[in-house]
């Protein structure tokens, strides 16, 4: 018996949209498992090594394909349609983006949390930042174009570009030459637990691990200090804090 293989002929228009929304879906999704395979055979360095080659070059064919298809321009790598955006409007796709990226994460968290409890949703979680977070510093590293050790300069620049940066209030404080101090003055997580009547969500074991990888990525001389994390007790003004420092 002859099956028959032109299912997309038959999908309504819905379906085909949905269809075109999972692919997307799909590709980032092996994106990520091509860069973790890379790295389980030939470690994280070599892994982002070969992703600096081959990001830029997927991106340009699928962008490219995609903008011949929608009918809008690419220049330098960028689609038009968002440098033409209004500032104010491309600030606040960005912020979008940072407040998609939280609710994805928390979802996550709470997937775990709901069917395995809070201890493996919190080892998940501490795992999942020791390896986002030097990502994202590399990312941002590459996007400032910051140089192998930046320094504490470097640092500063990219902690003001981190997915949250637009969704927190965060403060940088020039504790001395070779050392700043980072503030989370106003954390959207843990305002709204308190808004909840909620006691602190306890983060300081994530926040060991994300700060210090994240720091090492920029530049591997910098030490991390924790000042303050829930469930430490902390002043009003800040929900955590993290001293960086350098050696002369």
């Amino acid at each position: 018996m002859k099956i028959e293989t032109n299912l997309y002929e038959k999908l309504g228009q819905e379906d085909l949209a949905r269809l075109a929304v999972d692919m997307l879906h799909r590709t980032v999704v092996h994106h990520v498992f091509w860069f973790k395979e890379v790295e389980h055979q030939m470690g994280t360095d070599e892994a982002l090594k070969i992703m600096s080659d081959a990001y830029p070059k997927s991106y340009g064919i699928q962008m490219n394909r995609l903008a011949k298809l929608l009918g809008f321009e690419m220049v330098n790598g960028v689609p038009k349609p968002l440098i033409d955006m209004p500032h104010d409007k491309l600030v606040e796709l960005i912020t979008s983006l940072g407040a998609n990226w939280l609710a994805n994460d928390g979802i996550w968290f709470q997937s775990v949390e709901f069917k395995h409890g809070m201890n493996d949703a919190k080892r998940c979680n501490d795992t999942c930042w020791a390896k986002f977070s030097p990502f994202e510093a590399w990312s941002i590293k590459r996007y400032l174009n910051l140089g192998e050790n930046p320094g504490l300069d470097g640092l500063k620049q990219a902690l003001q570009l981190r997915m949250y940066a637009r969704l927190n209030i965060q403060s940088i404080i020039e504790e001395s030459p070779t050392s700043i101090v980072f503030q989370m003055n106003d954390c959207r997580v843990q305002s709204a637990r308190k808004r909840q009547g909620l006691d602190d969500y306890p983060c300081k074991s994530a926040g060991l691990v994300e700060y210090s990888s994240f720091a090492r990525a920029i530049d591997s001389r910098i030490q991390t200090e924790c000042v303050g994390c829930p469930p430490d007790v902390h002043p009003d003004e800040w929900f955590c804090a993290w001293r960086f420092t350098i050696a002369e």
